[in-house]
């Protein structure tokens, strides 16, 4: 399995903050924004990994991001978007580099606490299709909302004013070689752009969409506020393990 990285766009939201750098390399407490979906992909044992970045400011990830060797990685790949086409449209940049594999996809603005490891091998074990992950939250309005019939999704609406349950479907997605068969049949949507929506809509009228729940907390980092709870939860998370690793040691002192 491979894994892909998606950190183009311009990051309207936040400016001015991203009026001189890409969104995805502000800083999530101690560490650029960009370390953390890397990060999740390495800790659920995928080594082969795409960045597709976009913006005036796309060689900086090569300067930071080099060859990967921070990360315990040979090689990272790099693949250019123009403009805002949408996450759909920056996937399918991607097709040459999947090669027919499976892939693992994560929005460069997801930050996770727990590894999602059990979901990567869950997915590896189904035999095809694609499989998301789920997180129930408070504010379901703001995300993509799955419709849920007993353990099947039988949809996903995009930020409806009304959600049909309370679980998001975060910026995490495994998918087969025939998403990008799925990309080719998009629209644009009214706002412009493929949505990632639609190619799992797509596989959810298949049949073939599985998914797992997110365990820990998650948060994007698109908007001023989520941001700020990015970091926070970063830190109180660190802190908190550093603290149980203190009182482990001296316990077995």
């Amino acid at each position: 399995m491979k894994g892909i990285v998606l950190a183009g766009g311009t990051g309207s939201r936040l400016f001015p903050l991203t009026k001189i750098t890409n969104k995805h390399l502000l800083p999530i407490y101690d560490k650029p924004m960009i370390y953390y979906p890397i990060q999740t992909l390495v800790d659920a044992g995928i080594e082969n990994i795409m960045v597709v970045t976009g913006g005036k400011n796309s060689g900086d990830f090569l300067r930071l991001l080099a060859n990967g060797k921070g990360f315990g990685l040979k090689h990272i790949d790099y693949t250019y978007q123009e403009g805002e086409g949408g996450i759909a449209e920056a996937l399918n940049l991607a097709e040459h580099f999947a090669d027919g594999e499976e892939i693992c996809v994560v929005l460069g603005d997801n930050i996770i606490e727990r590894s999602i490891r059990g979901a990567v091998d869950a997915f590896r074990a189904q035999g095809g299709g694609a499989r998301i992950l789920l997180k129930e939250v408070s504010d379901a309005e703001r995300f993509g909302v799955a419709e849920l019939a007993g353990d099947k999704i039988v949809g996903i609406e995009e930020k409806p004013l009304r959600p049909k349950s309370h679980y998001a479907v975060t910026g995490i997605y495994m998918y087969d070689a025939t998403v990008f068969d799925k990309i080719r049949t998009l629209v644009p949507s009214k706002r412009g752009e493929l949505e990632i929506t639609d190619v799992n809509n797509a596989y959810i009228h298949e049949g073939a969409m599985s998914f797992s729940f997110l365990d820990g907390w998650w948060t994007d980092a698109g908007t001023f506020d989520s941001l700020l709870r990015a970091a926070n939860l970063v830190s109180q998370t660190l802190h908190q393990n550093s603290t149980e690793k203190h009182d482990i040691e001296t316990t077995a002192v």
